[in-house]
């Protein structure tokens, strides 16, 4: 119920008509609404990931004795989909309960230069620039590195799904006095207006149906709340298309 009272505010034509889709207030709404989102997630997985489990396992079972091919390619099928599920419901799980952050002092100039090593073979693979901008002095937090480097790879895999070809993503790494900042800016189509509320979504996709589940933004919203800070689209930057992380420097009580 508070989920559908959220989204109904969301798209009300009083959230439409008020300030930009980057305001701190549709920020606030967003957060509340994936808050929600979560606490449904929770509940959805645990009642789905049982009887997912049990088909499973007994197509699995049944194709290890089936010799008929075409009931082997339909018992494949059947385990190929509810492993696909499956994986899902870990995303859900993810998403509604993430583990918590270990942190530990880390540079946030090293965590970009380890996701670009990790990133650069897929962007030259489509022939896309992948560049850093950071100053020069080092920026220090307490943060879970691993965690922030996969969001950060996240950030990174979203912008070379938009661009598909060619084109440039930029890293910014800055600070300010009580957060750091990372940022991943790309120079293709942009994020349309109406998606900027939506793209932090469990399986919301800017992509055709079938291809990939949409969580990629949405844990990097998961890791940054973990982490006491958040997530957000910089509309200011249209029309490039940029998505920010802010982590605290160090972590709040």
């Amino acid at each position: 119920m508070v989920t559908c009272r959220l989204l109904n505010r969301m798209s009300s034509p009083e959230m439409e008509s008020s300030s930009d889709p980057g305001s701190p207030d549709r920020r606030q709404l967003r957060d509340e609404k994936l808050a929600s989102l979560k606490r449904l997630a929770y509940g959805a997985s645990h009642e789905i990931n049982n009887p997912l489990a049990n088909i499973a396992s007994r197509a699995q079972a049944l194709l290890a004795d089936e010799t008929n091919p075409d009931r082997r390619h339909e018992l494949a099928t059947i385990y190929a989909q509810a492993m696909r599920g499956h994986e899902m419901i870990a995303d859900l799980m993810l998403f509604a309960r993430p583990p918590l952050p270990q942190l530990a002092a880390c540079c946030l100039g090293d965590i970009a230069a380890d996701t670009m090593r990790q990133m650069l073979p897929a962007a030259r693979q489509q022939h896309t620039v992948l560049k850093l901008e950071a100053p020069e002095n080092e920026i220090k937090l307490h943060a879970d590195a691993a965690q922030l480097t996969f969001a950060l790879c996240a950030m990174i895999r979203n912008s070379l799904e938009a661009l598909q070809k060619g084109g440039q993503i930029v890293i910014i790494l800055a600070e300010s006095a009580e957060s750091a900042i990372m940022s991943v800016q790309d120079d293709g189509p942009g994020i349309p207006t109406d998606a900027v509320d939506v793209i932090f979504d469990p399986f919301h996709s800017g992509r055709e149906a079938g291809r990939g589940l949409g969580f990629g933004l949405t844990k990097c919203w998961t890791i940054a709340q973990a982490h006491g800070g958040n997530a957000y689209i910089d509309c200011n930057a249209a029309p490039l298309a940029k998505v920010v992380l802010e982590i605290p420097l160090s972590p709040r009580t």
